[in-house]
């Protein structure tokens, strides 16, 4: 079965076709990043006009001469005007095709680039971690899915933004934070990254949060002539050990097969080392997942492949965009 999956959530606009939910036939992505960097962020009334723009010719350039079997698309969470541009488009075409529609969680989507030339094992726990969620959940199989932990505040992905700000390096935050300390870790690989707390590292439960980590990097760098490269180790560190630590312990109690992660700021190369180190060296084990790291930041592959999966198609009249959806609803 090949499926066209539309993703615009955010400020992509992507389209792919997935053949089996393993295999992709094409990809394509429009972004509009050069813009929000401009501004800072993405400014969600001008990401809308661009997808809008955008839209048709990736899905043409997508489809090629492919025939497809059905359309999978985002309908949340995302920005509501986004979002609208890829759920109506999809509407429309379904209607005009006469192919049947399934209506993706984005969030649950992201998790199923582990399953491009891939076959995890269930059960799984997935770190889904981006830009704005953060959630531990586990998958018993398709659509069984627990949530067990996420950040009670900012996401992983809005904190490396947030301090990125702090320090006045550029919009997208997490890549430029990266980037400092990866050169800072090759001159000083033996400097103790321990600047920064690990918020709620002590605490029982599979949570997280990242506001006082913000809060500390605030007190850390103001008014203080700092060292980028320095700090932005120290940040990254911070939150890579909360995102590892936790897992690692949900690994320990829920013994699963597999560990699955998911998310933009899983294509952060440090966040896959220390994976890698931890479930290959921890006891029990579990077999590590980590999608290419083209596949984690927004794309409509994943969309198309969670699709083939959660083959639930409905009448199109019924499909509705909806910001607030979550990880389990």
């Amino acid at each position: 079965m090949k499926i066209l999956g539309i993703e615009t959530s955010c400020d992509e606009t992507a389209a792919a076709i997935v053949e089996d939910g393993t295999k992709i036939i094409s990809n394509v992505i429009a972004t509009s990043s050069e813009m929000h960097i401009k501004t800072g962020g993405v400014i969600p009334e001008n990401a809308a006009r661009q997808q809008i723009k955008s839209i048709i010719p990736v899905i043409n350039e997508a489809l090629g001469k492919e025939k497809i079997d059905a359309i999978a698309v985002t309908v949340g969470p995302g920005l509501i005007g986004s979002l609208l541009v890829g759920v109506e488009t999809a509407k429309t075409l379904s209607k005009i095709w006469d192919k049947p529609i399934i209506p993706v969680n984005h969030l649950v989507a992201h998790i199923y680039a582990n399953w491009i030339g891939n076959t995890p094992k269930f059960p799984a726990l997935a770190l889904v971690v981006s830009g704005g969620h953060t959630d531990l959940v586990l998958m018993k199989g398709h659509g069984k899915i627990e949530w067990i932990g996420g950040t009670r505040d900012d996401a992983a992905g809005e904190a490396f933004d947030k301090c990125a700000r702090l320090l006045g390096l550029p919009y997208p935050g997490g890549p430029s934070i990266s980037k400092e300390a990866e050169l800072f870790r090759a001159k000083n690989p033996k400097q103790k990254l321990d600047m920064f707390p690990r918020p709620m590292i002590d605490d029982e439960s599979f949570d997280l949060s990242f506001s006082g980590l913000k809060t500390a990097v605030l007190r850390g760098v103001e008014g203080k002539k700092i060292n980028i490269g320095e700090i932005s180790a120290n940040i990254e560190e911070a939150i890579v050990d909360s995102l590892v630590y936790k897992s690692i312990r949900a690994i320990k109690k829920f013994k699963p097969s597999s560990f699955l992660l998911a998310g933009g700021v899983a294509a952060n190369l440090r966040l896959r080392e220390k994976f890698k180190d931890e479930t290959t060296s921890g006891d029990p084990q579990a077999e590590l997942h980590v999608p290419e790291a083209k596949l984690c930041t927004d794309n409509a592959v994943y969309i198309a492949s969670f699709a083939h999966f959660n083959y639930k198609p409905i009448d199109w009249k019924k499909i509705t965009a909806n910001p607030e959806l979550t990880i389990t609803a």
